[in-house]
């Protein structure tokens, strides 16, 4: 007997669906996902095509996806990066090709209209955002839309394999419900975008990164260590060392360092309960 799917990462509504899925869900029709690419800086993806819905994760500029129905300004999408459905404003779409060259590895950055910081800028780009570079012009990259400077930008290629030093340096970014930009993120999306950009694929939840993440170990939080991953119902968050957890979280209303005694003993009483997991990457 088949396991349930996920609606999360299932492209099938009632009026649409993956035609792979031809025999496993109900639709009024079958199509086979076109290619497209993020052109906004970033895009919200939501549950329902509706402005009102609540935020479920975000698109950065070049990711991937798979286009399965646009009307009345959204489109129906799976995210390539972590096979995330759902709703994203149709005008943040655009073709598949050509492939990002480059990504931002500051923290966050401009785009401008023209290689010149004193001209209005155009948006910011988030770390992570994938761009394709056209030329140079200065101390600036030419993209496809604009201008960036080019020492907060590496190649496509590039890592950044110490993950905790990246989730330091988004110390104090606030914290979002479903964010996964430097302007706010919440827990798994601090996880998810640490992790790629150390170039480690990572699923958007907690609950899958429990399941899908590096090795389990037991339930010991007196032998954790930098890297580990240290998961509630509904949380996680990343140890600095093996007494500080790094996590976002809404009690700080941000990316927050503390010890993981205090963290352990709050969270029991005031909200996602014990501990269930520990994973090492």
């Amino acid at each position: 007997m088949s396991e349930p799917l996920d609606p999360r990462l299932t492209p099938a509504r009632p009026h649409v669906a993956d035609l792979r899925l031809r025999d496993r869900v109900t639709a009024a029709r079958y199509v086979a996902g076109t290619p497209r690419r993020v052109t906004a800086p970033s895009a919200p993806l939501r549950r329902e095509p509706d402005p009102g819905a609540g935020l479920d994760t975000e698109a950065l500029l070049g990711d991937a996806v798979d286009l399965y129905d646009a009307a009345e300004g959204f489109a129906f999408v799976q995210l390539a990066r972590d096979g995330y459905v759902g709703y994203l404003p149709a005008d943040s779409l655009g073709p598949a090709d050509p492939e990002p060259t480059h990504r931002v590895t500051a923290l966050r950055t401009f785009l401008y209209p023209e290689p010149d910081l004193k001209r209005p800028v155009l948006g910011h780009l988030s770390l992570g955002a994938r761009l394709v570079a056209t030329g140079e012009s200065g101390a600036y990259l030419e993209t496809r839309g604009g201008y960036v400077f080019a020492r907060h930008c590496a190649s496509v290629e590039s890592r950044e394999p110490d993950y905790v030093a990246t989730a330091m340096r988004l110390a104090g970014t606030p914290y979002l419900w479903g964010g996964r930009t430097s302007l706010g993120l919440d827990c798994s999306g601090l996880v998810q975008l640490c992790l790629d950009m150390a170039g480690l694929p990572c699923p958007r939840d907690a609950d899958m990164q429990e399941r899908a993440l590096g090795q389990a170990l037991p339930l010991d939080l007196a032998r954790l260590r930098r890297g580990d991953l240290v998961f509630w119902r509904g949380h996680v968050g990343l140890m600095r060392d093996p007494e500080t957890l790094i996590h976002a979280n809404g009690h700080h209303m941000a990316v927050a360092a503390e010890p993981l005694a205090e963290a352990v003993a709050r969270i029991e009483a005031h909200s996602f309960g014990a501990v269930t997991g520990i994973r090492r990457l």
